[in-house]
């Protein structure tokens, strides 16, 4: 049955797309099987897994509203080598539409129960808003996984999100968990991002992630050549940071089953 991992912040520009693409890649590396579903109208998640946004016949769109079966909007070739359920401008009609039919909360939930057990991990890359695609998101899944830079406003905006998800979960999904918090763009010559840094570490202790996804140009790069990292360039420091996440991922899911 797969784990399924929200990538969610409500602030945009903190590498919550670049994780999901990456997290998705590193995760298929090591043999699992995993989907990835691009929640976001933006569709950067699909044309960073090499899959032209302009040109799928099938989005999340179809999935949601018309309630077409997992299988007939599923696409299994992707630069990653996950399989992908592709957003674009579409899903905003979906959002939507969402206001308007029965159970909408729980839409993104009923509709993958058919595919779990085909899946180790499922990831969604969630817009950078707190709307209704969001919150299906969050009712589909077991745990939030919140990207974040070390800077000030971000360390402001994430205890507000944090309470806002267990706000959310007490709702639509009880069992939802924290899945962990995730130092992106970090520059440990940068004196804000190291105190930054600590006060996270302090405040919300082993929900930190002890791995930090530095800042890095081949990162950047990645995604206007339709791949992720580690296939455009497998030795960079970005490439290798999220290979080490998703270690770090596949060896606390080990420990909490072993618990």
């Amino acid at each position: 049955m797969a784990r399924v991992i929200s990538i969610a912040n409500q602030k945009g520009g903190v590498g919550k797309t670049t994780t999901a693409v990456n997290v998705a890649a590193s995760m298929a590396a090591t043999k699992r099987k995993v989907l990835l579903i691009d929640l976001d109208p933006q569709g950067n998640a699909t044309m960073g897994s090499g899959v032209d946004k302009y040109d799928v016949e099938n989005t999340c769109y179809e999935l949601l509203i018309e309630e077409k079966a997992p299988e007939d909007v599923i696409i299994t070739e992707t630069s990653g080598k996950y399989h992908l359920i592709a957003g674009n401008s579409d899903v905003t009609a979906a959002e939507i539409k969402l206001m308007e039919v029965f159970a909408r909360e729980v839409r993104l939930r009923n509709a993958l129960a058919p595919v779990k057990d085909k899946y180790d991990f499922i990831f969604i890359d969630c817009p950078p808003s707190l709307n209704q695609l969001t919150v299906n998101a969050l009712a589909a899944s077991d745990s939030v996984l919140v990207p974040m830079q070390c800077e000030y406003y971000a360390l402001e905006g994430l205890t507000a999100l944090m309470d806002t998800i267990q706000k959310l979960a007490s709702v639509v999904n009880p069992a939802l968990k924290i899945e962990g918090v995730l130092r992106t763009m970090y520059d440990p010559r940068n004196r804000l991002a190291n105190d930054v840094s600590e006060q996270l570490k302090r405040h919300f202790g082993d929900q930190v992630y002890r791995t930090v996804i530095p800042r890095n140009v081949r990162l950047a790069e990645a995604p206007s050549f339709g791949a992720p990292a580690m296939y455009y360039d497998k030795s960079s420091t970005g490439s290798k940071a999220y290979l080490a996440l998703a270690g770090e991922i596949l060896r606390r899911q080990k420990q909490a089953l072993s618990a």
